[in-house]
């Protein structure tokens, strides 16, 4: 793998780079427009007390507590292995971002359905609505420059793995870059479903359209989040790299003039960008007991060199096992 590279098993960038970094501008970012449009959304739904405002601002709130929770998981995951975890500490990066969907479940879901649900039962006057509509704008176009920066990020990688982007989105092992895609995606549609009920609401007189829009909110931020926590978990118990990957590490393998066949080959992920490698290896020639360890031992070596790889572990192959083809 240091010499001739397979595509990158933790689906970003070239092995050459720094895998978090790109994923820490992008939290930033999205942290600081959502910090300046939960401020400007509660003040906007003091002023008009419109149900899907006080969503909306609910929902940029708990974004916010989110990006905090993204940020210490690029920050924890990308610290180094050591004796008490062998693996590194990349798993850290799902539990934190798992607890940021907890959180927009709890926070921007509940409360937005539960407010909605408030106002259809004992509705309140609203008004101020130009000023609602003011703050929506901005916090669209503030939405959108985040949102801009996911995209762009999420659309080369997604390139650089031949898939398509939604697919790279959905199955990528950085959640960062997931978890703000997706919010960010839910939010600029929460600003147009908060839009249409205010507007619904002054045009008819009726709090329901307000109300609704709030509910509705609610539940495109509980299937986000739901989505998020899925994958999350997914990557927290180990999920093996998928299959184009592994076909092109074992390439790699199999490229290595002291490797004759590989009879076993498992890569699973052990944080954002990052894998532990376990292989069953024929090695080349007639080699002693004594001379095979030491040859498996400068190979492992030699793969953990690329900086995706936390561990690796090879072991002689058994005579039985037939060779596995990429």
């Amino acid at each position: 793998m240091a010499r001739s590279r397979p595509r990158d098993p933790g689906g970003t960038e070239p092995a050459e780079q720094e895998p978090q970094s790109e994923s820490a501008v992008t939290v930033l970012v999205a942290l600081v427009a959502n910090g300046l449009i939960a401020a400007a959304k509660t003040v906007a739904a003091m002023l008009t007390g419109s149900a899907s405002m006080v969503a909306e601002s609910a929902h940029s709130w708990a974004d916010t507590g989110n990006e905090v929770f993204l940020f210490l998981a690029t920050r924890r995951a990308s610290r180094k292995p050591d004796e008490s975890h062998p693996l590194g500490y990349g798993r850290d990066a799902y539990v934190w971002s798992m607890i940021a969907a907890f959180g927009l479940f709890a926070v921007g879901a509940a409360v937005s359905i539960m407010h909605g649900v408030q106002e259809l039962l004992d509705p309140e006057p609203s008004e101020g609505f130009v000023v609602a509509y003011v703050v929506l704008a901005i916090s669209f176009v503030l939405e959108g420059v985040s949102f801009a920066q996911a995209f762009r990020q999420a659309r080369r990688e997604a390139a650089e793995r031949e898939k398509d982007l939604f697919s790279f989105v959905l199955h990528t092992s950085d959640p960062t870059v997931r978890a703000v895609f997706f919010e960010d995606a839910a939010a600029l549609t929460g600003i147009v479903i908060a839009f249409l009920g205010i507007l619904g609401h002054q045009l008819t007189g009726s709090p329901v359209p307000d109300a609704v829009g709030s509910i509705l909110v609610g539940v495109l931020l509980g299937v986000v989040a739901i989505v998020l926590i899925q994958r999350n978990r997914r990557f927290l118990v180990g999920e093996e790299v998928d299959p184009v990957i592994r076909s092109a590490a074992l390439t790699t393998l199999l490229s290595r003039p002291a490797i004759s066949a590989v009879t076993y080959l498992h890569i699973e992920y052990a944080g954002p960008s990052r894998v532990f490698l376990v292989a069953a290896v024929d090695l080349t020639g007639d080699d002693s007991e004594h001379d095979a360890a030491v040859r498996l031992g400068e190979l492992q070596r030699d793969i953990e060199r690329n900086p995706r790889v936390v561990r690796a572990v090879l072991t002689l192959a058994a005579p039985e096992h037939a060779p596995l083809t990429p």
